[in-house]
C-alpha cells in the first residue's frame, strides 16, 4: 500500500512537473514573440537574430545567469541588429554589424566605455589656442604607428576612462618625439589620482571611470610632476586609492596647447608634433566592424568619447564602391578585437562627429631631469617665490628688472623657499610684455619655460 501510495505520488509529480515545463515552454514563446512584435520582427528574422546572438554569447564568452537576463538581452540585441542595419544605410562606406557591445543599450554603452565629461565642443585649458602652422610640404599618407610613436591598443575595460587613455597617448608619442623612446604609462594613476576640473566650467571633473576631459588631466600632471610607467602603477579598471610616487616619474610635460578646428591645420600639428589627443561623437563606434566611417549624420554638437589621432591616408576603401574617401587613422582603447584591429578610419574633411572640435596636444621636455624649481618676485610680499614642478607660479606677480642670479645668491638676499632647492641652477630672465621667459641652464639638460605673470 505504501509502495502504490509512492508511486502515484511519483506519478502526479512527472506530470505536474511535465505541465510546468510546458507552462514555462509557452512563457518563453510569448516573451520572445513579445520581442519580435515590438522589434516589429518576423518569426524568421527573430530565429535567425537568436542564433546571431548565439554565436555572439560564444564568441564573447557571454554568459547570463537567468532567463530573464538571456531574454533582456536578447532584446537589446536584436534592437541594436536593427540598429546596426540603420547605422550602415546612413555610413555606406564602412562596415557595420556585430561587436562586443551588441549585447548593450546605448546609455550602458556610453556610461562604461566612453567617458569625455562635459559634452559640448570645447577649446578648454590653459592651454590656449595653438598659432596655425605652415602647411606646405605635408606628406599624403602620414602614420606615427610607422615611425614607432606609438603603444600597443590597450583596454580600457568596463569603466569610462578613455580620457586618460586619449590623454596617455599623446604624451607617450611627444615623449618618443623628444627622446627617442617609447614607454607606456599609467592610465591608472590618472583615473585614482586626477581630480583636475575644467577652468570654464567647474562641474566637469575628472573622475576616474566617470569621465574627465583630456586637458584637465594635462594639467594635473603639469601639478603633479609628471606620469609613471604602467609598469609601476598598473592599469585596473577601477578607481583606487591614489599610488603616485613622485619618485617613479617617467615623463613630465612641459605645456599643452588646443589645436585649431581647421583639419589641414590638425594634419600639420600632426605630422610636426605628434599624435593628437581628440574627443568625438561615437555614436557610430558601437557597430563599427571597419571601412572609413563617414556617416550622413553625426552630431557635431556632443562629444561622448576621448581617441588618440595617429595619422592619416589620402584614399581609403570603400565597400560599396561610392569613391575612395581620405580619412584619418584613430587609436582608440577598446582592445584589439574591436573596429580594425583596434583602429577606427573616420572620414577626414568633413569635421564627422565633430572630431575636430576637441583636439590637443602635449609639449615634453627633450631630457627628462630632476624637478627645477620656477621661480618670480612677489611684489606683494617683497621676495622671490616659486614652487618645485614645471609650470608657472600660480601667485607670482609682475617683475621691473632684469636679472641673472644663482640660487645660492638668491637665498643669501632673500627668504628660504617653502621647499628645499634640489640643485644650484643658474636662471636667466628677460622681460617681454606680460610675461617672462625663463631659460634654466643646468648640467643635465635645458628646458624653455614661459612664466605668466
Amino acid at each position: 500500500m505504501v509502495a502504490k501510495r509512492g508511486h502515484g505520488l511519483t506519478c502526479f509529480a512527472r506530470l505536474s512537473l511535465f505541465l510546468f515545463g510546458l507552462t514555462l515552454s509557452s512563457a518563453h514563446q510569448t516573451t520572445v514573440q513579445c520581442i519580435a512584435r515590438k522589434l516589429k520582427l518576423e518569426d524568421n528574422q527573430l530565429l535567425r537574430t537568436e542564433k546571431r546572438f548565439r554565436v555572439f554569447m560564444g564568441n564573447y564568452g557571454r554568459n547570463y545567469s537567468t532567463r530573464e537576463e538571456y531574454l533582456q538581452r536578447l532584446e537589446i540585441f536584436a534592437g541594436n541588429m536593427l540598429r546596426a542595419a540603420e547605422n550602415q544605410a546612413l555610413d555606406p562606406t564602412a562596415i557595420h554589424g556585430v561587436t562586443q557591445f551588441s549585447d548593450l543599450t546605448e546609455d550602458e554603452f556610453q556610461r562604461h566605455y566612453t567617458g569625455v565629461n562635459g559634452g559640448f565642443p570645447l577649446n578648454n585649458g590653459a592651454g590656449g589656442v595653438a598659432p596655425p602652422l605652415e602647411m606646405d610640404g605635408l606628406p599624403e599618407d602620414f602614420d606615427w604607428r610607422e615611425k614607432g610613436a606609438v603603444t600597443e591598443v590597450k583596454m580600457q575595460g568596463k569603466c569610462g576612462s578613455c580620457w586618460a587613455f586619449s590623454t596617455t597617448g599623446s604624451i607617450e608619442g611627444a615623449n618618443f618625439i623628444a627622446t627617442g623612446k617609447l614607454l607606456n604609462l599609467s592610465e591608472q594613476q590618472l583615473v585614482d589620482c586626477d581630480n583636475q576640473c575644467d577652468i570654464t566650467e567647474r562641474t566637469t571633473c575628472d573622475n576616474g571611470c566617470n569621465g574627465g576631459l583630456m586637458t584637465n588631466a594635462y594639467k594635473y600632471l603639469l601639478e603633479s610632476g609628471g606620469l609613471e610607467e604602467e609598469s609601476s602603477y598598473p592599469y585596473t579598471g577601477e578607481k583606487g586609492e591614489c599610488k603616485f610616487d613622485p619618485g617613479k616619474v617617467a615623463v613630465r610635460i612641459t605645456n599643452f596647447t588646443n589645436i585649431p578646428v581647421d583639419e589641414n591645420q590638425i594634419a600639420a600639428y600632426l605630422v610636426k608634433h605628434g599624435p593628437l589627443a581628440i574627443g568625438l561623437n561615437a555614436i557610430f563606434m558601437q557597430t563599427y566592424i571597419g571601412g572609413v566611417s563617414c556617416p550622413l549624420i553625426c552630431s557635431k554638437r556632443w562629444l561622448n568619447h576621448g581617441v588618440l589621432l595617429v595619422g592619416y591616408r589620402a584614399k581609403g576603401f570603400s565597400i560599396l564602391r561610392l569613391g575612395n574617401k581620405p580619412y584619418w587613422i584613430i587609436k582608440n582603447s577598446w582592445g584589439k578585437r574591436w573596429g580594425v584591429d583596434g583602429y577606427y578610419m573616420l572620414c577626414r574633411g568633413h569635421a564627422i562627429c565633430g572630431m575636430n572640435t576637441m583636439v590637443s596636444a602635449a609639449m615634453v621636455a627633450q631630457t627628462q631631469t630632476t624637478t627645477q624649481t620656477a621661480i618670480a618676485w612677489h611684489e606683494d610680499r617683497r621676495k622671490w617665490v616659486g614652487d618645485r614642478s614645471q609650470h608657472p607660479p600660480r601667485i607670482a606677480k609682475d617683475q621691473i628688472i632684469s636679472w641673472s642670479t644663482s640660487y645660492e645668491e638668491l637665498l643669501s638676499t632673500n627668504e628660504p623657499f617653502a621647499e628645499p632647492i634640489p640643485l644650484p641652477v643658474r636662471f636667466h630672465y628677460l622681460k617681454e610684455s606680460n610675461l617672462m621667459h625663463k631659460k634654466c641652464m643646468c648640467s643635465n639638460g635645458c628646458h624653455n619655460v614661459k612664466v605668466y605673470l
